[in-house]
């Protein structure tokens, strides 16, 4: 069975994303080191899952940045796995997809991840996409959490646990501290 990840940055209280569901607060801390970890991780999956408008984001994004001549090469083979790794969205609206490798989902969030685990491959990794993966979490679709914790605080935003009916107990596998005070806190949740 495939693992499905989440990978998500976290301000120190608690929050995904600002209420308006930007990130830049998390840009002054990303470094080449946070790059490389970054890539190391996505190398271990095959497949994105993201919801409408992360992809519609990405999907604008990536496909021009390997080709841009001022791209750091560091960057190149992140920007190519993005390319290249089958993207699959979850969104009841979207009619299309347009980016390489893209399929669309539009039934049983079970069902469908249930069989996209049963696939073989490597792991499933979701970035951003805070609804979708709400609703992951809801119905306790993730096997493994990677937290970037952000060392600042934004006073409100968007919260990934607010709502869940149970306890939901998590065992740290790995954990690294970055130079510019990042940590990133790996966890597995308990099926």
């Amino acid at each position: 069975m495939r693992k499905l990840v989440v990978s998500l940055n976290v301000t120190l209280d608690g929050f995904v994303a600002a209420d308006d569901e930007s990130l830049d607060w998390h840009a002054p801390y990303w470094t080449d080191e946070i790059a490389e970890t970054t890539a190391e991780l996505l190398a271990r999956a095959d497949t994105i899952l993201l919801g409408k408008n992360t992809y519609q984001a990405m999907a604008a994004y990536w496909p021009f940045q390997a080709k841009c001549m001022n791209f750091p090469r560091t960057d190149i083979a992140y920007a190519d796995m993005m390319n290249n790794y089958q993207k699959v969205v979850l969104s009841s609206t979207m009619n299309a997809v347009w980016w390489n490798n893209s399929l669309l989902l539009k039934g049983n969030l079970q069902k469908e991840i249930a069989r996209l685990k049963k696939q073989h491959g490597r792991d499933i990794l979701t970035y951003g996409s805070v609804s979708l993966v709400k609703k992951l979490v809801a119905v306790n679709l993730v096997d493994e959490y990677q937290f970037w914790i952000h060392p600042i605080t934004i006073g409100k935003g968007r919260p990934l646990f607010n709502g869940l009916k149970n306890n939901m107990p998590l065992k740290l596998v790995w954990q690294k501290v970055f130079s510019s005070g990042v940590v990133l806190m790996v966890y597995q949740s308990h099926h």
